[in-house]
């Protein structure tokens, strides 16, 4: 079992930075892969950015690709997601999520493990 907890949320404005964390309990094995998700009101919740917890293979959607970057601390359990040039678009709850087989998917439903959410709110 694996629990994770995210942290870093906030408000900021439009064109500025934040750094959220997701801090994994419980065995990680090399094969999973941990990912940003994000869901703003009334929408679904959408793939934001992965990283494999073995290597340093990463993706990103293409709405952040270029502003968001996902990287990981190994001796730590925890993953980030920094966030630079942010838009109000980007307003919603970011949630961690685990894939425990790696399947370098991207569907919400691909991901075993999810955390409770950090809000951020961009303002115009």
């Amino acid at each position: 079992q694996v629990h994770l907890t995210e942290s870093g949320g906030g408000w900021v404005q439009a064109g500025g930075s934040l750094r959220l964390s997701c801090a994994a309990s419980g065995r990680i094995f090399s094969n999973y892969e941990m990912a940003w998700f994000r869901q703003a009101p009334g929408k679904e919740r959408d793939f934001v950015a992965a990283s494999s917890w073995s290597d340093s293979s990463t993706r990103y959607a293409n709405s952040v690709k270029g502003r968001f970057t996902i990287s990981r601390d190994n001796d730590k359990n925890t993953v980030y997601l920094q966030m630079n040039s942010l838009k109000p678009e980007d307003t919603a709850v970011y949630y961690c999520a685990a894939d425990r087989w790696g399947r370098g998917r991207s569907s919400f439903y691909d991901f075993d493990y999810w955390g409770q959410g950090t809000r951020v709110t961009v303002s115009s």
